[in-house]
């Protein structure tokens, strides 16, 4: 397929340059081959081959880990906070008591349900399947919710998790392990990935998605030590820091905000890319549209307002924070703009040309997007039971390129100018007011 790929990229591009000089052709491609190709593709293939590279310093360094895990053996305190959850719990607590490591206590914490959540984990309370059961009778949002269940945690580490999440066996022990590789690392975060992959559509390409950004692309960010993210549905914390740090904040992108306020608190934040957290994700497009609204306005919000002072030099200045940060902001916002304005450049200099120019473009990144495919078999722990999702790869331009890139800038926007993060429904309405008065 991909010879069959380039062979039609040849026939276009000898026709197409024949009658376009080099100059042009570099201004009609200059954002896949200077934005894009540079840092989504050779940049995540280099790094990865040198992660392969040094893999029995890394095994090495898991075994000396997993010894000293073992020989403190510390309390664990898994959380899960959520609202309605309560169709997904028995599936959570089934998958913890597989765990390979068992010194844990489980907390649950129901954020104003009103489904039969209060039954379920009353039940599985007295069973001894959790150890405690927290409801909050009025629903104050999932910060808040996570900050309660906090109160009551005992462990030397809290794993927090989404209440929707299932994990592998050895997933708890994994995402310990990189405590003990430095003192300073005080918050892993786990891998993501889809559990209903074969739903539709939309979820096999949010399957290839999660695959590409988070194993691949988090591994890349975590060597070059700008991870900016540890997710909310599978990340680790030292207790004691994360009580330092003052918990979770109100809003959305609880996960991010919550990473750079470890990063700013001179902490190490880390990724352990073999730690595995299967979770559900959006079946439709519509569903899916709003919760990457939600997922993107948190940027505007967090990145750009709240923790802009890491661009500021001051006494706790650090580079890899304001790079950490300059790396999301410019690749999820700015270029993001650039492509938009671009895109309209394109069709009004060349409208006769534009058909022929997508066509070559597309071709170009469906060779650059089975090279990528290659590298997240080389990653991934099971690649063959992934591997079928290789027939979604010439559908990953439209999602990627245009469904999620338009996604991103229509939310960027509302935020940036309109502050309509304060006004969704996924935080309680009072709980925005309130943040929105102090500025969170």
């Amino acid at each position: 397929m991909i010879d069959y790929a380039c062979r039609i990229i040849d026939d276009l591009v000898g026709g197409f340059s024949r009658n376009v000089s080099l100059d042009v052709m570099v201004s009609i491609y200059f954002y896949l081959v200077f934005i894009e190709f540079p840092r989504y593709y050779l940049l995540e293939t280099v790094l990865v081959l040198w992660h392969k590279l040094r893999y029995k310093k890394y095994r090495r360094q898991k075994k000396e880990a997993r010894d000293k895990l073992y020989i403190e053996y510390p309390l664990v305190t898994i959380l899960a906070p959520g609202k309605n959850e309560g169709k997904h719990i028995y599936s959570l607590v089934r998958s913890l008591r597989e765990q390979t490591y068992r010194n844990y206590e489980v907390i649950i914490v129901d954020d104003g349900s009103d489904d039969d959540t209060p039954t379920i984990c009353n039940d599985l309370e007295k069973a001894g399947y959790i150890d405690r059961y927290i409801r909050a009778r009025e629903r104050g949002g999932k910060a808040s919710a996570a900050n309660l269940g906090l109160k009551f945690a005992r462990g030397k580490y809290v794993v927090h998790l989404d209440a929707d999440s299932s994990l592998d066996r050895d997933a708890i022990e994994k995402i310990l392990l990189p405590f003990y590789y430095d003192d300073n690392i005080k918050a892993v975060g786990g891998v993501i990935k889809v559990r209903n992959a074969r739903d539709s559509i939309c979820t096999s390409m949010q399957a290839l998605e999660y695959l590409k950004t988070i194993q691949v692309g988090r591994m890349v960010t975590n060597q070059l030590g700008i991870l900016h993210i540890i997710s909310g549905a599978f990340g680790a914390f030292e207790r004691q820091a994360l009580e330092n740090v003052g918990g979770w904040d109100i809003g959305p992108g609880l996960d991010g905000d919550l990473t750079q306020k470890f990063r700013k608190a001179k902490f190490r934040v880390y990724f352990a890319e073999d730690a595995i957290c299967m979770t559900s994700v959006p079946v439709s497009w519509k569903a899916l549209f709003r919760q990457r609204q939600r997922w993107s306005k948190s940027l505007v919000r967090f990145r750009l307002r709240k923790h802009f002072d890491i661009f500021r030099p001051q006494r706790h200045f650090s580079f890899s924070n304001m790079f950490s940060n300059l790396e999301a902001i410019l690749y999820d916002f700015v270029f993001n703009y650039i492509w938009f304005f671009y895109i309209i450049v394109l069709i009004m200099e060349h409208p006769d040309r534009i058909a022929e120019i997508f066509i070559i473009g597309y071709m170009i990144r469906i060779i650059f997007n089975f090279i990528a495919f290659g590298v997240i078999m080389m990653v991934t722990e099971r690649p063959s039971e992934e591997k079928w999702l290789i027939k979604y790869v010439p559908l990953s331009t439209f999602y990627t390129g245009y469904f999620l890139r338009i996604t991103r800038l229509i939310a960027h926007t509302k935020e940036l100018f309109f502050f309509s993060s304060y006004k969704d429904s996924w935080n309680p309405k009072k709980t925005s007011e309130i943040a929105q008065a102090e500025g969170i």
